[in-house]
């Protein structure tokens, strides 16, 4: 007999199979997991204690149940004077086990590589580093801001052959590429075609994945259920983060906003979720209480 959890995926597996052919649905489910066992978090929602007690922090985030947790672009090179706070890649992981927490993914500043004429020196270090602390996934968290403010199509497949060629280095190192998305990729660019469109289509599936900051998709306008459907298998990660009811700009704590993450989380295998992480830009409560409230409602109302 089916329990809870898979009739749900399979009830949002049959609506996106009436817009997708059996073959192509069948290709983009493959060896796709279930829902993610483990709740992660994005370190940037507590930037501010970090930088105080990064030590501290972590066995806090172990306490009140986090499983994993995404570096951010925080991370300022190799040198043990800066790192992850003070820590070099190795001593971060040792850290990080110590707690039994493991980090598949970590965003790192990439904009060196991405602007026109950079090279790849520093985007091979940050491999490296990604690699030492053992991670899966190596993301770039946005695009130089020339490219954002030109709203150009021309930059936007720049870009994606950037993507690729980063990708194929990150292979080396046995990681994979994925980009993480703000807002502004959705912009119209011309004949409605968008930045992320162009991102979507110029990338390879094999090589490049797409984190999906659900929150910014929401805010844009965009139904991530019609994501999915459109590209089923290519959102291997979700930022997982509230909207206000009364103020699309404002975050709040995951399950007391407006998003729909039920019909969301019902469709994350045609996602091709492999991992989410749990993310407030701003908090207006004590951080550890917020973090709290979303780690339970995701565990108690989306994961069962």
């Amino acid at each position: 007999m089916s329990n809870r959890r898979t009739f749900l995926h399979q009830a949002g597996i049959a609506t996106a199979a009436a817009l997708l052919s059996p073959a192509v649905l069948s290709s983009a489910l493959a060896a796709v997991p279930s829902l993610p066992n483990k709740v992660g978090i994005q370190l940037y929602t507590l930037r501010e204690q970090l930088a105080k007690d990064v030590k501290g922090t972590i066995a806090e985030l172990a306490r009140i149940g986090y499983g994993q947790v995404e570096t951010f672009y925080g991370y300022n090179g190799p040198n043990a004077a800066k790192g992850f706070w003070g820590l070099d890649a190795k001593a971060f992981k040792s850290l990080l086990s110590a707690h039994h927490l493991t980090s598949p993914s970590g965003h790192y500043n990439v904009s060196e590589f991405l602007s026109k004429g950079g090279t790849d020196e520093v985007l091979k270090s940050h491999i490296e580093t990604a690699a030492t602390v053992g991670q899966k996934y190596f993301v770039i968290p946005s695009i130089p801001g020339e490219v954002r403010k030109a709203g150009k199509m021309d930059n936007y497949k720049e870009m994606a052959a950037k993507f690729n060629h980063a990708a194929e280095l990150c292979k080396k190192h046995s990681l994979k590429l994925a980009y993480h998305n703000h807002n502004f990729e959705f912009s119209d660019l011309g004949k409605g075609i968008t930045g992320y469109d162009v991102l979507l289509k110029e990338t390879d599936p094999s090589l490049v994945s797409f984190e999906l900051d659900l929150f910014w998709a929401v805010n844009a306008g965009l139904n991530p259920l019609e994501m999915f459907k459109l590209h089923p298998g290519r959102f291997k990660m979700w930022h997982v983060k509230d909207m206000d009811k009364a103020d699309k700009s404002v975050f709040t704590e995951v399950g007391t906003g407006s998003i729909d993450f039920k019909s969301i989380f019902r469709n994350a295998k045609l996602s091709g979720l492999e991992y989410l992480f749990v993310e407030q830009d701003i908090i207006k409560i004590d951080p550890y209480q917020s973090i709290t409230k979303s780690i339970n409602y995701i565990k108690k109302d989306l994961l069962r």
